[in-house]
C-alpha cells in the first residue's frame, strides 16, 4: 500500500506487501485511459491486462483519475512519459493528488501512420489532422511533402474519427494502427515517426493496497521466478526535504549507501510553497527487500514527506 503520511524523524513505515505479482484478472477490467477508443493508452491497456479489458476513454487526464475514485472504473492507464518528448507532468502532479497504487508498467511504441478515408489516395492529401506531439514527431515526413498543412486537434485517434465522419477534403489524420481498424480508415503510408526508438511508458493505476499485476504478456508468474523469466521489480515513491542547504544530497544518499540503482528522478513545483520541489523517484528493487525497506526509513527520517506510489514489475 502507498504511503500518504507527512514523515518526522523517527517515524515507522507502513510496509507494502510483495508476494507474486497477480496475471491479469479472469473478469474484465474497465480501464479509463485518456482520449478516443483507438489511441495509443488502448494499446497499452492490452498490453497490461489483455484484449478482454474494457477502455472507458476520458477526454481529460483529471477525468481519469476522477473515474477511478468514484469506482467508475477499476483500474486506469495512464502514460508518464516519451522517450522523445519527455514526461507527462500533468500526470505527476495527478499521482500526489489522488492516492492511488502502480500495480504494473508497460512500454508502448509509438508507431504513427497516415490515415485516410477509403478511396482518398495520397496524392489528394492536402492537410494532416492529429495531436500537436505526433505531428512534430513527423516533421521528416512533412518536410519531404511540403504541400501538405499541418492541423493541431485534440488527440491522435479523435482525429481519424473527425476525418471518418466529416470526410473534409484533402483531409487525412495521423494516428494508430488500432485506429484505422477501429474507425474504418485506410492507411496510406505507415511508419511516417522521424524516429523508430520512439516509446511511451505507461502507469497501470488501481485503488491503494491492491497487489501489482503481471502484465498479460509477461513471462514467468512470481518473485522467486528464475532469473531473465520475470522482469525486475521497480518501486516509485514521492518525497520532500525541507529548504535547507545539503537536504537533497542526504535524502538520495539513503539509497546510494546501500547501492540502490535509480531508474529515474523528476522534481515538480510544490504546491502552495514557492521555490520548493517534490521530487518523484523509481529505484529497482522491491519496497518489501531488506535494503529497500533500510533506506526508505533512512529516507522517511529525512524527508518531511514520503509516499511509496508502488513496487510493480518493470517493463520487458
Amino acid at each position: 500500500m502507498g504511503w500518504a503520511v507527512e514523515m518526522k524523524p523517527g517515524a515507522l513505515l507502513n510496509r507494502g506487501r510483495k508476494g507474486a505479482a497477480r496475471p491479469a484478472s479472469k473478469a474484465p477490467l474497465r480501464v479509463a485511459f485518456q482520449g478516443e477508443l483507438g489511441a495509443f493508452s488502448q494499446q497499452a491497456i492490452r498490453q497490461l491486462l489483455g484484449p478482454r479489458a474494457i477502455p472507458h476513454p476520458r477526454q481529460r487526464f483529471d477525468e481519469v483519475f476522477a473515474a477511478l475514485r468514484a469506482g467508475e472504473v477499476d483500474a486506469a492507464a495512464l502514460p508518464i512519459e516519451n522517450t522523445l518528448a519527455g514526461s507527462v507532468h500533468e500526470n505527476y502532479d495527478l499521482l500526489l493528488k489522488y492516492d492511488f497504487e502502480i500495480t504494473a508498467e508497460t512500454n508502448v511504441r509509438i508507431v504513427h501512420n497516415l490515415i485516410a478515408a477509403p478511396g482518398v489516395k495520397f496524392s489528394a492529401v492536402r492537410r494532416v489532422y492529429s495531436h500537436p506531439v505526433a505531428l512534430n514527431q513527423c516533421l521528416d515526413f512533412f518536410a519531404r511533402h511540403k504541400k501538405i498543412e499541418r492541423i493541431s486537434h485534440y488527440d491522435t485517434a479523435g482525429s481519424v474519427k473527425m476525418v471518418m465522419e466529416q470526410r473534409p477534403d484533402g483531409a487525412a489524420a495521423i494516428a494508430s494502427e488500432l485506429a484505422a481498424a477501429l474507425y474504418g480508415g485506410c492507411i496510406l503510408k505507415r511508419e511516417i515517426e522521424d524516429d523508430r526508438k520512439n516509446f511511451t511508458r505507461f502507469f497501470l493505476l488501481e485503488p491503494k493496497g491492491s497487489k501489482p499485476r503481471r502484465p498479460a504478456g509477461a513471462r514467468g508468474s512470481g518473485t522467486n521466478s528464475r532469473a531473465g523469466t520475470d522482469p525486475p521489480w521497480k518501486t516509485s515513491l514521492v518525497f520532500s526535504t525541507r529548504n535547507i542547504p545539503g537536504a537533497l544530497f542526504r535524502a538520495l544518499s539513503a539509497l546510494a549507501l546501500r547501492d540502490l540503482n535509480l531508474a529515474k528522478i523528476e522534481s515538480r513545483p510544490r504546491r502552495g510553497r514557492p521555490w520548493e520541489y517534490m521530487f518523484y523517484l523509481d529505484l529497482l528493487g522491491h519496497r518489501d527487500e531488506q535494503q529497500v525497506r533500510n533506506a526508505l526509513g533512512h529516507l522517511a527520517e529525512l524527508a518531511d514527506f514520503l509516499r511509496v506510489l508502488g513496487s510493480y514489475r518493470g517493463a520487458a
